[in-house]
């Protein structure tokens, strides 16, 4: 089965970071969050990805592109314009990837995105899709397992949000009797980021202005062709700089709760 990660958006809130690169190209650890993406897919056997591409899209070509040259020592030599890797270091692991970098458009909204990769997923029966913005330990296997269980067009992670401040607990005499550490949401679930799809969610999708959020995952629901993977594991997105200060204090912390690849 492939991935796709949808990696075309602005990313309008991370301010001065995504004014100079994409928004999957944002850096946690030293490493693109899209990276982290694809690893914890690679964990449980997910080799094949399929990257649909917008704005600055052309970075995230060239991370690809250059991404080997990265791991190694290199030579190059300017005057008969050749490039070489002088080096292969034994104790870097070089993953098993194939990669599609598909360019979407520019204003291309999500369900436009995905329609627009159906030349790349027309032979898969179903295939999974994420954000490149987001990370979890969510269990991939066993989401796999749960959308082969139900026979519906399309399965969808289900999480609770991480409370943006800590709470507090106030007893009948309004003393406070305990603080709690940024305590889960308000018991309502929401979109966590991780689908898996049929190959029929593309009779659901119109053009580049459809909105995967909304018209078709609404008409899917009246359907009764989606269902809900609960997931009460580790999840954030970075949709802001705070976001990823999180996840950067977590990374170098040891603490990385998505880390589930060696």
């Amino acid at each position: 089965m492939k991935l796709v990660i949808l990696a075309g958006g602005l990313g309008t809130r991370l301010g001065e970071e995504t004014t100079i690169r994409p928004k999957p190209l944002v850096e946690i650890g030293g490493r693109p969050i899209i990276w982290h993406i694809m690893k914890h897919y690679s964990h449980y056997g997910i080799n094949e990805f399929v990257i649909l591409l917008g704005y600055k899209g052309y970075m995230i070509k060239e991370f690809f592109d250059n991404y080997r040259r990265h791991l190694y020592d290199m030579r190059i030599d300017f005057k008969n314009n050749i490039s070489e890797i002088l080096k292969k270091d034994s104790n870097i692991e070089v993953d098993n990837w194939i990669v599609d970098l598909i360019y979407t458009g520019e204003n291309t909204q999500t369900g436009g995105r995905i329609k627009r990769a159906y030349e790349y997923l027309k032979n898969e029966d179903s295939f999974f899709l994420t954000y490149g913005d987001g990370v979890s330990n969510v269990d991939i296997k066993k989401e796999l397992e749960f959308h082969k269980s139900h026979g519906k067009i399309a399965t969808m992670t289900a999480v609770f949000p991480p409370a943006r401040w800590g709470a507090i607990k106030i007893n009948d005499n309004n003393a406070i009797t305990d603080f709690i550490e940024k305590p889960k949401g308000d018991n309502a679930y929401i979109n966590g980021g991780f689908f898996v799809l049929n190959k029929k969610i593309f009779n659901y999708l119109e053009d580049d202005s459809t909105i995967f959020e909304k018209e078709p995952l609404q008409k899917l629901s009246k359907d009764n062709e989606l269902m809900a993977f609960k997931h009460e594991g580790f999840w954030q997105c970075m949709d802001t700089q705070r976001d990823k200060s999180l996840l950067e204090d977590m990374w170098n912390k040891g603490n990385a709760l998505w880390k589930t690849w060696k």
